[in-house]
């Protein structure tokens, strides 16, 4: 039986897009402790995925989130908040969600999905952001590896 509408896209370009993470280098974001792979980035949603290793003892500094995430750990133990993440876990958290420091308490690899930036501050201060537009600079340097 014939669908009663065309659904075909009208974009014909649209396509799945397929990451093989596991031929991807790593890239180092701080120096022998933390390491990034970059699965994706939308410029139309702000959406982004992105794949972490943090080394035990890696700390990420205080942080809110300006939209959901997600996060699946796929190896290892975080320290968030007041619990642990192990291998298996999965959290989201919503828009607007504030805490402090998060460590790796062993070597560590989780897939992160967020729908926005996050940002970074101490005390008194921002001293960082992360969004779309700067995984996008990173994933078109893994591109070039």
């Amino acid at each position: 039986m014939a669908l009663p509408q065309d659904i075909k896209p009208l974009n014909p370009e649209l396509m799945d897009t397929l990451v093989q993470a596991g031929q991807m280098e790593w890239l180092e974001q701080e120096p022998g402790k933390s390491y990034i792979k970059v699965l994706f980035t939308g410029s139309e949603s702000g959406t982004w995925a992105a794949l972490f290793k943090w080394n035990k003892g890696y700390v990420a500094g205080p942080h809110k989130h300006l939209s959901g995430s997600h996060t699946f750990i796929l190896k290892g133990q975080l320290q968030v908040r007041d619990g642990v993440l192990n291998a298996g876990d999965y959290v989201y958290e919503p828009n607007g969600m504030l805490h402090g420091a998060t460590t790796a308490l062993e070597d560590t690899e989780y897939l992160f999905i967020c729908n926005g930036p996050v940002i970074f501050f101490d005390d008194d201060q921002f001293t960082g952001y992360l969004g779309w537009e700067e995984l996008a600079k990173l994933q078109a340097l893994q591109q070039t590896r």
